[in-house]
């Protein structure tokens, strides 16, 4: 793994003179070809066309809070003149506006090198539902890079780029930051605009920051943050300042009950002794983590997937057989959850009554909700494994779905059917071995988005 320059370092080295913005794209593109993985970019920028970029800005911009900085982007968001895929070339088109999010990069002095691989249509944790590869793990290639905005978080731990954009609706920004040891910002919901952003779950999407230090990732995001009138859901906040460090720490934990290891020991013995050494620098404060999984399961079991099966709508309707098997099949269960969702207003409201006394817990809080990070080979021995943990997980405690019922009862089997016909219109398995390789087989470690 290479520890590369942070954008504290290159600004300081622009202004003083050291290195030209020229300089440090031609770098960028240097340690791309040298890394050699082209599982990480889908698209690359013409090298010729960013450097003549850097070079223009060398004229009159030393002053821009990104002077030079390059930067990547997670292909579900809009760069003009470059195709968005979502990692779906079915879905691909070619926008000629940039998203509000990189129109700001680029005022504020950044340059674009190219758009970064993701689980499509950022429906995944592990980085591996793409037709384009899998990028390998900044740390340990046997290891999964994490999702869905796998590329943008290799990209900035390989040191290839100093900043990238992902995009986090449940973990997609976080998880890949984790797993390749860098940072992973998600920003207040509506803070940063989605404009021009393919979306995953409308009403609950994130644009993330991904770079190596916190201070880079809040550099960015005083440039990305304010509201934005192509987006009815930004909300005109200014970003607030960093507050105090508290006199002393609260670190919230799951209750011993809650903690879900999916019978990995090891994973459960790192964690216990994790606690030790954090029970160090504070109080472990235990909280009751049922009213957040019933709110995490809202957006596979309930009305918000099918806000993603409205995205990928398009596609499904006229080549179901372009998406990942496991994509589909979650996509699919939006036209059921939708339809039941309507029938029963207020569901996401239900947890969040219970949530307010969490307001202030502890900070941070230390979460373990599964095991260790999965091997790539183990994932594609067993694309349905933690699937089936998962669902075996939730027969055990209170459902919050669309499940119960005689209404629900009666929608089970539509739902299967429908799911089953969109399988099998996407030619199964054996088919999409044959026309994209194994890679696509990877399942998840949780859906994710």
């Amino acid at each position: 793994m290479r520890v590369a320059e942070t954008i504290a370092e290159i600004l300081a080295a622009h202004r003083a003179g050291t290195a030209t913005p020229e300089e440090t794209v031609a770098r960028s593109f240097a340690r791309i070809r040298a890394h050699g993985d082209p599982a990480i970019f889908i698209t690359l920028r013409d090298e010729k066309e960013a450097l003549a970029d850097a070079k223009a800005l060398a004229a009159g911009g030393r002053d821009l809070p990104l002077y030079g900085i390059p930067v990547a982007i997670k292909d579900n968001m809009d760069v003009a003149g470059l195709p968005t895929t979502a990692a779906c070339p079915a879905f691909s088109y070619r926008p000629d506006k940039d998203a509000t999010v990189v129109a700001r990069l680029r005022r504020a002095g950044a340059i674009v090198i190219g758009k970064t691989n993701l689980d499509q249509f950022a429906t995944g944790l592990v980085g591996t539902r793409s037709p384009y590869g899998v990028p390998r793990n900044a740390l340990d290639a046997k290891l999964i890079p994490g999702g869905s905005s796998a590329g943008s978080g290799v990209a900035v731990a390989a040191g290839l780029v100093p900043l990238a954009l992902g995009t986090d609706t449940a973990g997609s920004g976080r998880v890949p930051a984790m797993l390749n040891n860098i940072v992973g910002l998600k920003p207040s919901l509506g803070l940063v605009s989605t404009a021009g952003v393919v979306p995953a779950c409308r009403t609950l999407d994130c644009v993330s920051v991904l770079a190596l230090t916190v201070d880079d990732a809040r550099a960015a995001l005083a440039v990305l943050a304010g509201g934005d009138p192509r987006d009815p859901y930004s909300r005109p906040r200014p970003l607030g300042a960093p507050g105090a460090a508290p006199p002393k720490n609260r670190i919230g934990v799951p209750a011993p009950a809650q903690r879900i290891f999916f019978d990995d020991a090891q994973a459960a013995a790192d964690y216990a002794a994790a606690l030790e050494r954090l029970a160090r620098l504070g109080e472990i404060v235990e909280i009751d983590m049922a009213p957040f999984y019933e709110t995490a399961r809202l957006l596979y079991e309930g009305p918000w997937v099918a806000e993603r099966y409205i995205a990928a709508e398009p596609v499904i309707a006229s080549n179901p057989g372009a998406l990942h098997p496991v994509t589909r099949e979650i996509i699919l269960t939006g036209r059921l959850h939708g339809r039941a969702g309507a029938r029963r207003p207020g569901r996401a409201q239900q947890p969040a009554r219970h949530l307010h006394q969490f307001r202030q817990p502890a900070r941070p809080v230390c979460h373990r909700g599964a095991g260790r990070a999965a091997r790539r080979a183990a994932v594609r021995r067993h694309p349905d494994r933690t699937r089936r943990r998962r669902r075996a997980r939730r027969r055990g405690g209170a459902r919050l779905s669309c499940r119960h019922g005689p209404a629900a009862r009666r929608a089970r089997p539509a739902a299967a059917a429908v799911v089953r016909k969109g399988l099998r219109a996407g030619g199964g398995v054996t088919e999409w071995r044959r026309r994209y390789g194994s890679h696509w087989m990877y399942s998840s470690d949780g859906h994710g988005a």
